[in-house]
């Protein structure tokens, strides 16, 4: 449904909205022309008068006439007053169209562990995976997302949301000081991501993992089989090498240290992959790591998660406004025609 309707209460000046008000800083650079334009002339006035007396310029300049030029400047002024206004976009009149917003809902699930800590990935392997979601935000149109921080227990640190600047910002608050219990727990992570979806149908619901963990007590796949039983697909980003990196720590004195093992040891962790790998499988989704791609979350987005089924997320009016910047336009280009078509110099009669 489409409805016409002009604007009354809330317009602006004389009648007019403006998309753009800043722009109205043109119209202060037309006074400006305006005011050293007649300075100018002033000048040359005055240079004039010390070549030749006031009482014998109209015989040495018989065609110059003052009142034109000064014509020319204000047309030429007036020309980028109308322009400045056509850019700050005068509205006058909109239109109501109901609009409904299609996308998938998406659960980003953020492994918080210490091991995330490891620097194998420059800086640490947490920043990588927080670059990854934000290139994935930035990726996003329609979309509801959520973000969910897990290592040995899973928080939800923002619900199903199109506020992506707002998830940018929670992002960088997830961190592992904030973990309940040590560890890497997927299935928690899997749990309370599918407890946020509504249930109706997986056919526009999706899960990622970034993690570097592997499913050691093999309660992920479990978590993952209910996914796929709901035909919801999991995708995983491993987020580390094969090689591995030491763990970066803060002891109490505030120095960075690196973990030990109860030997005294620096404990060393690596990226193993195929449990990753198979837990992604299992419900129709897929695995890549950071070895693999560059970008392997946008990646993803990419070829896979763009292609589910979207569905309508939201419903309402949208309020398209009615630009009449065509009609100042028009007052500019016939203010600039008449500057150009004018002369200091009058037309001698012969």
């Amino acid at each position: 449904m489409v409805v016409d309707r002009n604007v009354g209460e809330e317009a602006g000046v004389i009648g007019f909205d403006f998309l753009r008000p800043s722009m109205g800083v043109l119209t202060v650079i037309a006074a400006l022309v305006f005011v050293v334009g007649v300075l100018s002339l002033a000048r040359r006035g005055r240079e004039l008068g010390r070549l030749v007396s006031k009482r014998r310029l109209e015989r040495f300049l018989p065609d110059f006439s003052r009142t034109r030029a000064l014509a020319r400047l204000a047309l030429a002024s007036s020309a980028l007053v109308f322009l400045g206004i056509s850019a700050t976009g005068p509205v006058r009149g909109y239109t109501f169209r109901e609009v409904a917003q299609r996308g998938i809902d998406l659960v980003v699930c953020l492994d918080t562990s210490n091991s995330m800590l490891a620097r194998d990935l420059r800086p640490s392997r947490l920043e990588r995976a927080r670059r990854e979601v934000r290139g994935l935000l930035d990726r996003m149109r329609g979309d509801r997302v959520a973000l969910i921080a897990f290592s040995g227990d899973a928080r939800e640190v923002a619900p199903l949301t199109h506020d992506r600047t707002t998830l940018a910002g929670l992002l960088e608050q997830a961190r592992p000081n904030d973990n309940r219990l040590g560890g890497t727990n997927l299935a928690a992570a899997i749990e309370h991501g599918l407890s946020l979806f509504d249930g109706r149908t997986g056919a526009h619901e999706a899960i990622v993992l970034l993690t570097d963990g592997e499913d050691l007590t093999g309660e992920g796949a479990a978590m993952a089989e209910q996914a796929a039983e709901r035909g919801i697909r999991i995708y995983v980003v491993g987020v580390g090498t094969r090689t591995g990196g030491k763990i970066s720590i803060v002891d109490e004195n505030g120095r960075e240290t690196f973990l030990r093992d109860p030997d005294g040891n620096e404990v060393i962790t690596r990226l193993d992959d195929s449990s990753l790998r198979r837990l992604a499988e299992t419900t129709g989704g897929d695995y890549l790591s950071v070895e693999n791609s560059p970008t392997p979350l946008e990646d993803i987005y990419r070829t896979r998660l763009s292609r589910l089924e979207g569905r309508d997320l939201e419903s309402g009016t949208q309020r398209v406004p009615h630009d009449r910047y065509q009609w100042t336009l028009a007052l500019a280009f016939a203010c600039m025609l008449v500057e150009v078509g004018l002369r200091e110099r009058k037309r001698r009669i012969r």
